[in-house]
């Protein structure tokens, strides 16, 4: 059984850094390019970056580019996202995902992923 565990989300203040942690089990992790998205209250999830199936390539949702930044160790099947200059609204909760595909240009569409976690909490106040 395939199993995604996010951790490091908690309450922040705006302009702090925070790094998330995505651990799989259950799957041949070299052979998934990982995902970012988030969810805020009220809101569709959506796409944060992602990351080739060996770490050659990363790609960010534009407005996010800069200040976040995707890694991943292979040895430790964890893939990272750190976050930088947090800001109220990045306050969402982050999920990451697995896509079985090995292209080293990811996707940005949440159906192209075939493993979710449950997610970790992430709440920036002003």
């Amino acid at each position: 059984q395939v199993y995604l565990a996010e951790s490091g989300g908690e309450w922040v203040q705006a302009g702090d850094s925070l790094r998330l942690s995505c651990t799989a089990s259950g799957l041949t992790f070299t052979s998934y390019a990982m995902a970012w998205f988030r969810q805020a209250p009220g809101k569709e999830r959506e796409y944060v970056g992602s990351i080739s199936y060996n770490g050659a390539r990363t790609r960010y949702e534009d407005s996010l580019e800069g200040r976040f930044t995707i890694s991943r160790d292979n040895s430790k099947n964890t893939v990272y996202l750190q976050m930088n200059n947090l800001n109220v609204d990045d306050t969402a909760t982050y999920y990451c995902a697995a896509d079985r595909r090995t292209n080293l240009i990811t996707s940005r569409t949440k159906s192209d992923y075939d493993y979710w976690g449950q997610g970790t909490q992430v709440t920036v106040s002003a």
